[in-house]
């Protein structure tokens, strides 16, 4: 999954949680997200367009560190 922006990201299925761990060293959790968003989102070109224009705007997030 190369991203310039996204170094790696995993999904907690049971939680509906997926934590995006950024180049920059920041990390945030974006909650709600269905186990099919994160699937998109893996077979995305872009995973950082995906994340801009999908994830973002339709499910709550905070910065974890």
């Amino acid at each position: 999954m190369p991203s310039s922006v996204i170094a790696h990201m995993t999904y907690d299925a049971d939680e509906l949680r997926l934590t995006i761990h950024y180049r920059s060293g920041a990390i945030y959790e974006y909650l709600h997200v269905p186990q099919s968003e994160y699937a998109s989102m893996k077979k995305a070109t872009s995973k950082g367009s995906y994340l801009n224009k999908v994830i973002k705007p339709k499910y709550p997030y905070k910065k974890v560190s």
